[in-house]
C-alpha cells in the first residue's frame, strides 16, 4: 500500500467538514479516520505527540475541555496525563489533524496553511 494523505478528527466538526471540502476541491485524495467511529490507537496517539507535542494537540479552549472538572485539567501535567485523556475523550484533541503522505502532520485547519502545505509535500 502506497502512503497517502490522512485526515484525523470528528465527522460531524464544522472544521473537519471545511478541510474536508477544500482537499475535495483541490482534487486531493485522502483517507478520512475518525476517532470516534474507528477509535485512535496507543501507538497512533503517541507519534501524534512525539512529533506535535501534547500541548499542540490538546485543545484548552474547546467545550470538551471546558467541561472538564478542574482537577481533572489541574492533573495534565506531561505526555502521559493528557495521552490518557485524549484517549479516553477524543473530541479534546485539535482537528482536524492531516498527515501527508511522508508522515508529517498538519494541526488545525485554514486555506494558507493548507495550501502551503499540501504544495510542499506533494
Amino acid at each position: 500500500m502506497t502512503a497517502q494523505w490522512v485526515m484525523y478528527g470528528i465527522k460531524n466538526c464544522d472544521t473537519i467538514k471545511k478541510a474536508r471540502r477544500y482537499l475535495e476541491t483541490a482534487g486531493i485524495g485522502y483517507a478520512f479516520h475518525d476517532y470516534r467511529a474507528s477509535g485512535l490507537s496507543d501507538a497512533l496517539l503517541t507519534q501524534f505527540i512525539d512529533q506535535l507535542g501534547y500541548q499542540t494537540l490538546l485543545n484548552t479552549r474547546g467545550t470538551t475541555w471546558r467541561k472538564l472538572p478542574e482537577a481533572e485539567r489541574d492533573a495534565i501535567t506531561d505526555a502521559a496525563s493528557a495521552s490518557a485523556l485524549m484517549q479516553a475523550q477524543p473530541a479534546i484533541i485539535k482537528r482536524p489533524l492531516l498527515r501527508a503522505p511522508d508522515g508529517t502532520l498538519l494541526v488545525g485547519f485554514s486555506e494558507t496553511a493548507y495550501q502551503a502545505f499540501i504544495q510542499e509535500k506533494s
